[in-house]
């Protein structure tokens, strides 16, 4: 198993990249069109010692050589890798086709594993459990190298920092979030001989809830912590809870008090709480599950609009039900108790989603594989991890755009190739003395940008019959103009902008003077 250091950068990278050096940023990748097909490509079940099990968490690998590989934890303990590219046949058992695409898998707790996070190149996962604390494994030696203790209920929530993997967030049951850093000085040993290390800093009661009992002070007993999310701009955390709908934002670098929140404009929604989060690969996009049975999208830089978007469809029953963005930010992938996962469009809200039908339970956990682009992957109570991909014929967008967008993307052609275009084309009755084995080159980018014309020159020329008389009266002016008298010349409102080269004057008055 081999690691790769690319990393995807956010929205807020691209802006400091584009202020400081005008770095241009790579446009995001994007599925093209809602009436696309998922398949699945496959499917495993988890067990253990040949006794099932119920999957808990799933996470593709975050680097792009290592993206095809994706890590599921369960209700016994155990993490266990899985290759997503191995072929396997749907004419084969579950079983077998699980110690085909099966890497490796260990005991990871005691106690059933709520969450886990790929950290350092993937070279690293955290592990939530319901025994309280957090694990750190080296996958390549399945060795524990920090137990992370200060909990004081199950772990139920993990986010990495986006640039620097020492750092993360878990949230817990018991109402609170903690942010860790890996760099820190050991405080103590397990008695297993782990390494065990506390929180930098930890907030508690972050979501009460206003309809539990009071304690002895007044105030409301602590909701359980259901998702946590580090942000793209580095210092900023998401947090939601069982309690409510809202999502709470805080600063890092004093996380005291929540800076902001944003919550749905429903009152119904009010008193249901948020079984998970997610953000896009940019940043900019945040989705919250919500009890009430709709997935809420937001954007971080509007949050007091509240939701952008409402996608509804799907059934939430339980916690267990996650959702996720696609790291494009172009569909929202969801869970449900009905069996069935969904999958909306995020610029078309209102339509139906498309609903992958396989599972045979309720499908909880949801992931969306980072660099391979359609490729997902769902669990179940069903015992088993389905793994489905958009249909090949789809592709990209450029396959179908309609004839007039094709028409303005061959028209599109930069001013100063096109300046260069019309020279050559009009070398010869211009004579402006150029050699004759000058042409124009193209790079193959720009070649495929006009949609692989016969030539160059004549994709300029690609317009209505009205436009064909405009540009080619035009041309023939010019071509008259050129055929004019070096009096005509001397008169013409032109020649006050462009003397003739027969003029030497070594001043404007002396020009204007020799015309009058």
């Amino acid at each position: 198993m081999q690691f790769d250091s690319s990393r995807s950068q956010s929205l807020f990278h691209g802006i400091r990249s584009r202020e400081l050096s005008s770095f241009r940023v790579r446009k995001r990748p994007f599925i093209d069109e809602l009436a696309l097909d998922f398949t699945e490509i496959g499917a495993v079940s988890i067990e253990h010692d040949a006794s099932e099990t119920l999957p808990l968490a799933i996470s593709f690998c975050k680097t792009s050589k290592n993206s095809h590989i994706f890590a599921v934890s369960d209700e016994d303990g155990y993490v266990s890798l899985f290759d997503s590219r191995r072929k396997l046949s749907s004419a084969l058992s579950h079983q077998e086709n699980t110690e085909k695409a099966r890497i490796s898998d260990w005991v990871a707790h005691q106690n059933a594993i709520f969450d886990l996070c790929w950290i350092k190149e993937d070279t690293h996962i955290l592990t939530a459990s319901g025994d309280q604390t957090i694990n750190v494994w080296d996958v390549q030696e399945k060795k524990c190298t920090r137990v992370l203790i200060g909990h004081t209920g199950s772990v139920k929530s993990l986010s990495s920092h986006p640039t620097n993997s020492d750092l993360f967030v878990s949230g817990s049951r018991d109402g609170s979030f903690a942010i860790w850093d890996l760099r820190c000085k050991i405080n103590s040993k397990s008695g297993r001989d782990e390494l065990c290390l506390p929180s930098t800093s930890m907030v508690k009661g972050a979501h009460p809830s206003s309809q539990a009992r009071r304690g002895r002070r007044g105030k409301g007993t602590s909701a359980s912590i259901t998702s946590v999310l580090y942000l793209k701009d580095e210092i900023g955390i998401a947090t939601a809870g069982a309690a409510d709908s809202v999502v709470k934002f805080w600063d890092t670098r004093n996380p005291k008090s929540h800076i902001t929140q944003a919550c749905p404009n429903q009152e119904s929604s009010s008193q249901k709480g948020i079984s998970s989060l997610s953000q896009d690969s940019k940043g900019v996009f945040l989705t919250a599950s919500c009890m009430d049975n709709r997935i809420y999208l937001y954007n971080v830089l509007q949050l007091d609009k509240g939701p952008t978007h409402t996608f509804s469809g799907c059934q939430m029953q339980s916690f267990y039900i996650k959702s996720a963005i696609s790291p494009d930010a172009d569909h929202v992938l969801s869970g449900s108790s009905d069996g069935n996962a969904h999958i909306w469009k995020v610029n078309k809200p209102q339509a139906e989603p498309i609903v992958l039908r396989n599972h045979h339970g309720e499908v909880t956990a949801v992931d969306w594989c980072q660099s391979e682009i359609g490729k997902i992957a769902t669990t179940a109570d069903d015992f088993t991890v389905r793994i489905w991909n958009i249909q090949t014929s789809y592709s990209s967008s450029s396959s179908s755009r309609s004839p007039s967008s094709v028409r303005r993307r061959v028209m599109a052609i930069p001013s100063a190739e096109s300046r260069n275009l019309m020279m050559n084309e009009y070398k010869e009755p211009m004579d402006l003395g150029k050699e004759p084995g000058c042409s124009i080159s193209f790079s193959s980018d720009e070649t495929l940008h006009q949609i692989n014309s016969s030539s160059p020159i004549t994709a300029s020329f690609l317009s209505t019959p009205d436009a064909h008389k405009k540009k080619f009266s035009s041309i023939s002016d010019s071509n008259e103009s050129f055929e004019k008298t070096p009096e005509a010349a001397m008169k013409s409102p032109s020649s006050v902008l462009n003397p003739p080269s027969s003029l030497k004057r070594k001043t404007i008055r002396d020009y204007f003077l020799a015309v009058q």
